[in-house]
């Protein structure tokens, strides 16, 4: 059974205002969302630059939206485990690092996606 409330282009809309305060949470609280971002839009028009291939510019700029949406989902998790409570638990500390490593594991993608193409337009 489906939840009452707003329907169609209402609830879309109130749905973007809701991700956009979330954008707006993790810029003022997370530095490392505000590095990550900063790259990204350093990188972003780098990628037009990068290669003629539209493919491999689309595979440029997936991999900048992957590391903001792990660093969006590492926020949520620290968020939770923040709330739930201060003292140190193994599952709240393991939550966290795997948070992390996702987001790690997404610069490492961005690090590859981009060497393999730039080697191959320009130095191959």
């Amino acid at each position: 059974m489906a939840k009452p409330g707003r329907t169609g282009a209402i609830r879309i809309y109130y749905a973007a205002g809701y991700s956009w305060n979330g954008v707006k949470q993790c810029w003022r609280h997370e530095a490392a969302f505000r590095q990550e971002l900063m790259l990204c839009l350093l990188l972003f028009p780098l990628s037009f630059y990068a290669t003629s291939d539209l493919a491999e510019t689309a595979l440029l700029i997936a991999s900048l939206f992957i590391v903001l949406l792990m660093e969006l989902v590492n926020s949520a998790i620290e968020a939770i485990v923040d709330r739930i409570g201060s003292e140190h638990h193994e599952l709240s500390g393991r939550a966290k690092d795997i948070g992390s490593a996702a987001v790690l594991f997404s610069l490492l993608l961005v690090v590859v996606v981009w060497g393999l193409i730039i080697a191959k337009n320009w130095l191959l």
